[in-house]
């Protein structure tokens, strides 16, 4: 039998709570059936120890009870995390006293019965509130299949993602081997192997960052004293070397230094220049800005020519997304999910926007990300 077929015929469990053996006998008579297990307490001390051994899906207290009554009870149950959402139905003969109705659902009632009890009426409603613990059970158990099942997956794409490396690695190197011929035909080739090597390097670099992102909670990062003016020249001339057709505008202005995790703000720079390359108009210049005249923080924005679709812009930060704006063949849309976890690890923020014919990203990061050794004057 399954789980699912399993938790469908488990007995589900009701808690009745009177002083008096007789309603007790009478209420269980009413209620008894192959699929409820009742549970009979003759006071609120014996119904509170019921509580905690057992997960009921429904209580009837009796109103009136020594040392502890109904009211009391129900105020103890809605005190403790275990019982506070158990459904509470009061039994009591005096239903037509409009203070103890509300004393009553003050207390967390849901509902009331006048006594003597109608039999149908009772077993009606019991058998609504048994449905919904029934089925918020299986809901339990299908979210935590799900959840199961998808960090299974994650974890899958990172061995996978780093299995892959090493066979990328090796055709990479064999590529630029081949690049030193003396056949034309051979060094194109081997241009065409290279150049998509480190395409699926870092379609797998995106993929083990997603997973990380994922399986952790977050991206780690190891802040150090890092000067963002010298990641961004370096950035820049690394640019200007093997992409010289699309001209990168650097401008540099304050205080860039701060406590961040270099490599992964290098990761960030390089996604939004990236992107720029992939959706800006064709031989556009592209703008790199990054502004420390704050104390706290540090500004950077990267625009081009070309705009963004306007329905494009909510899920621009989503992985995997679809639409018009996604790069032409050149990854899986991860990049930019990719920098808001990078951005947000840093306790930063980043939003885009469509600025006079422009495309512009702006990030904010703090000079000092979570996790820095050091807090005060750079």
């Amino acid at each position: 039998m399954s789980r699912p077929e399993t938790l469908a015929r488990e007995r589900v469990k009701c808690l009745l709570v009177d002083d008096l053996e007789e309603n007790l006998l009478a209420l269980a008579a009413l209620l008894q059936g192959p699929d409820v297990e009742l549970l009979l307490a003759r006071s609120g001390a014996e119904a509170l120890e019921l509580l905690l051994a057992h997960d009921v899906a429904l209580a009837l207290l009796d109103v009136q009870m020594p040392q502890m009554d109904g009211f009391e009870l129900a105020e103890f149950m809605r005190g403790s995390e275990r019982t506070r959402h158990v459904p509470i139905i009061f039994l009591t003969a005096g239903l037509s006293d409009a203070r103890r109705q509300f004393k009553g659902y003050g207390s967390g009632a849901v509902d009331f019965l006048g006594k003597p009890i109608e039999p149908f009426v009772l077993r009606s409603k019991a058998e609504v509130f048994f449905q919904l613990h029934r089925q918020k059970r299986q809901l339990a158990y299908e979210l935590e299949q799900r959840t199961r099942t998808l960090q299974l997956n994650e974890m899958f794409v990172a061995v996978l993602g780093h299995d892959l490396r090493n066979p990328l690695s090796a055709m990479i190197f064999a590529g630029s081997i081949l690049q030193r011929s003396n056949d034309a035909s051979t060094r194109n080739s081997a241009d065409l192997i290279v150049q998509t090597g480190w395409r699926m390097n870092r379609m797998i670099a995106d993929l083990l960052d997603l997973a990380r992102a994922r399986l952790a909670g977050g991206i780690a990062i190891s802040p150090t004293d890092t000067d963002l003016g010298i990641v961004a020249t370096r950035i820049k001339a690394e640019r200007d070397v093997m992409a010289p057709r699309r001209d990168l505008q650097l401008e540099i202005s304050g205080n860039l230094r701060g406590h961040w995790d270099s490599d992964r703000i290098e990761q960030v720079l390089n996604n939004l220049i990236g992107n720029a390359v992939e959706h800006g108009e064709r031989d556009s210049t592209i703008e790199l800005v990054l502004l420390g005249q704050a104390e706290d923080s540090v500004t950077i924005r990267v625009s081009s020519s070309g705009t963004i679709p306007d329905e494009a812009l909510p899920a621009l930060f989503t992985p995997f997304r679809d639409g018009r704006y996604r790069a032409r063949g050149e990854g899986l849309g991860l990049g930019l999910y990719i920098v808001k976890q990078i951005v947000d690890a840093h306790a930063g923020d980043i939003h885009a926007r469509n600025q006079d014919g422009r495309s512009v990203f702006e990030l904010r990061l703090p000079r000092f990300a979570p996790g820095s050794q050091l807090e005060g004057e750079v």
